[in-house]
């Protein structure tokens, strides 16, 4: 038995390390894909002036993006979606848009799903408290930070009393409708091992996001260039 053991434990040291590497390397490929597939939805959203209103997308601080969360898995409360948030750099958040950092969105039903489609999110963090808070921690949309259903359409009016108090607004797309979505009671934060992994070490997210000293990687080159193209200035 201790020969065994013995043997064992060689194997393992042997084996173990390639392993590692080839799992490292396995997510480092999904991350890329992710930040990819953030710039494609953004791209696909923000084409179509009748989605968000330019003059709330103008007001932005920050943009968020999860694509392709399943709506199944929010019917069993386990929802759990992964993105990509940019912000404007700078301390005022007035500058061209910054390298991302990596984001998860957690929580329960949401109370809208129907079916197992999957569902693309987009959130504009509209101040400089809410975008702070979610470069910081962990935190509770509806508790932690105020948000609400976006308007829609070229013409509506982004003097709401929702739009006006709100520090997040979000919508939805889903099976090619657009939509205004709360997501009260769900959570996001940064997500610091796929940072670790994008980025190659360890950089707090809000490092990454505002201190303009974080280059853009390749994959996420076409989400910073969209964003750049539709809302180059920051609008008070």
């Amino acid at each position: 038995m201790r020969k065994f053991l013995t043997c064992l434990s060689t194997v393992l040291l042997v084996v173990l390390p390639p392993l590692a590497e080839v799992v490292t390397a396995a997510d480092k490929t999904k991350d890329d894909d992710r930040l990819k597939n953030c710039g494609s939805v953004l791209k696909e959203i923000l084409d179509v002036p009748d989605n968000i209103p330019q003059d709330l997308l103008d007001k932005a601080d920050c943009v968020v993006v999860f694509p392709s969360v399943l709506k199944a898995a929010f019917i069993v409360g386990g929802s759990y979606g992964r993105g990509a948030m940019s912000c404007r750099k700078g301390e005022d958040f007035r500058g061209p848009w910054g390298a991302p950092t990596m984001m998860a969105l957690e929580g329960g039903s949401f109370g809208f799903q129907i079916g197992g489609q999957a569902t693309d999110f987009v959130l504009l963090v509209m101040n400089e408290s809410g975008a702070r808070g979610i470069l910081a921690s962990k935190v509770k949309l509806g508790g932690d930070a105020s948000v609400a259903a976006g308007p829609v359409g070229r013409d509506s009016s982004a003097e709401t009393d929702a739009t006006l108090r709100s520090e997040i607004l979000s919508y939805s797309r889903a099976r090619g409708l657009f939509a205004g979505v709360s997501l009260e009671g769900s959570t996001i934060r940064p997500d610091n091992g796929d940072n670790r992994r994008v980025y190659g070490k360890e950089i707090p997210a809000r490092e990454i996001v505002l201190s303009g000293t974080v280059a853009v990687p390749l994959a996420a080159e076409q989400l910073i260039s969209t964003l750049n193209a539709k809302t180059p200035k920051h609008r008070a």
